[in-house]
């Protein structure tokens, strides 16, 4: 017997998950994965995260200004959010999570490292809780694909986007690589994440390849 699929205007469908580590939507042909809980906040921290995926050239890569306004959504315990900070001395990283657990964890961190330009901000699923017209980057690593509503949460990030010069950093494992030891339903490829983000009018920019396990792509608003 085959399984019902409901499917609706908006690149979403609904269907027996194909994968266990998914939930049963599906946008755009893509299976959502489960959220990572807060219970892994150690896997954020983990010793070897910087080497394993080269985040000081992530970093670097971003080019960042000093007066830049970052949001980094889906920014967990901060591990980037304090890196970014110190890239913009005269701006503000927002640091977006869903959690309140996440929001804790940040405020500890934020008062540990003395750091004053970072703002948490506590946001929902359908919703970042950005100003409109607001940000130079947002920086979404390793998140996107669990996003429960991707196409609002998309909507969202470009308007929140300054019209002209805000740009989307979108960081992902690369599913074209069989060799990334990450289970398939936590990576996307660059044909898939282009399709997502033109759908809710952000334009590729291009794709930066220098990371060693993960794509980042570069979008801004139209």
């Amino acid at each position: 017997m085959q399984a019902v699929v409901q499917a609706d205007t908006s690149g979403y469908e609904t269907a027996p998950p194909r994968d266990p580590n998914g939930i049963g939507t599906y946008y755009l042909g893509r299976q959502i994965a489960h959220v990572m809980g807060h219970e892994g906040a150690s896997w954020l921290e983990r010793s070897g995260r910087r080497q394993e995926e080269g985040t000081d050239l992530l970093i670097k890569e971003l080019k960042l200004k000093p007066t830049d306004v970052v949001a980094d959504i889906g920014a967990g315990t901060g591990f980037f959010s304090f890196q970014l900070a110190k890239k913009v001395p005269k701006g503000e990283v927002l640091a977006v999570d869903i959690q309140p657990e996440m929001m804790t964890a940040l405020q500890n961190n934020k008062r540990k490292f003395k750091v004053t330009n970072v703002r948490p901000v506590l946001g929902s699923t359908t919703s970042p809780a950005l100003p409109a017209d607001s940000v130079d980057l947002v920086l979404i690593v390793d998140a996107y694909h669990e996003f429960d509503h991707p196409r609002e949460m998309g909507r969202a990030i470009r308007r929140a986007l300054k019209p002209g010069t805000g740009r989307l950093a979108l960081v992902e494992y690369r599913a074209e690589d069989a060799n990334v030891p990450i289970k398939r339903i936590h990576k996307m490829s660059v044909e898939q994440a282009r399709k997502e983000m033109a759908a809710v009018g952000l334009e590729f920019i291009e794709t930066v390849e220098t990371l060693p396990q993960q794509h980042l792509l570069l979008f801004r608003r139209k």
